[in-house]
Parts: C-alpha cells; sequence; structure tokens
C-alpha cells in the first residue's frame, strides 16, 4: 500500500471517530436539556432524577476527556507523517479524503 493510500485511510477514519466523538457530546446535550425540561414541565421535584443527571454529566466528562485524547492521538499521527514522509507534515484536507476513488483503496489492499 502506497504511503498516499495509507494516510488517506488513517486521516478518513481518525476524522470519523472525532466526528462521532462531537455527535455524542451533541446527543448527551440534548438529552441533558429534555432531561431538565421534562422535570420543570411535569412539576416534579426540583432534585427529582438529581442522580441520573449527575450520571449523565459524568459521561459527558468522558467524552470530553476522549477528546482530549484523540487530539494527542492526531498529534501523534502528524508526527509521525512528518518522519516517515521526509519532514513534509502533508495532512489531507477533508476534500481529498472524500474524493479517494475507491478503486485506489481496493487496489491497495
Amino acid at each position: 500500500m502506497s504511503f498516499d493510500v495509507a494516510q488517506l485511510r488513517v486521516t478518513r477514519d481518525l476524522q470519523m471517530a472525532e466526528a462521532a466523538l462531537d455527535e455524542a457530546l451533541l446527543s448527551q446535550a440534548k438529552l441533558l436539556m429534555t432531561m431538565v425540561g421534562v422535570r420543570r414541565d411535569a412539576g416534579l421535584d426540583p432534585f427529582a432524577g438529581q442522580d441520573a443527571l449527575m450520571r449523565l454529566l459524568k459521561s459527558q466528562q468522558s467524552m470530553v476527556d476522549a477528546g482530549g485524547e484523540l487530539a494527542r492521538v492526531h498529534g501523534r499521527l502528524r508526527t509521525i507523517a512528518t518522519e516517515t514522509n521526509g519532514g513534509v507534515d502533508s495532512c489531507p484536507a477533508r476534500a481529498e479524503i472524500e474524493a479517494e476513488p475507491a478503486a485506489a483503496v481496493a487496489n491497495a489492499a
């Protein structure tokens, strides 16, 4: 497999992982808003479900922490790309990755 195809594959999957974390955070934020809104709209005690809210916030913090770790992975991969590509950090742009011909990937496998 060529270096360019390998880099495109890793970059594509890394960007997918980054986007998935963002989606998870957004979904959890929406859930938090819904939970608090339902509690208020139903006229429940202000502390009803507080334990569930705290667990959700802990889950969100874990997602933020995971995002930090993924950023470290991204940084390390950029360093590896620079070291293995003659000192050039050629992190492909999203458009390049999306335009990657399927045949090139299939042929490299």
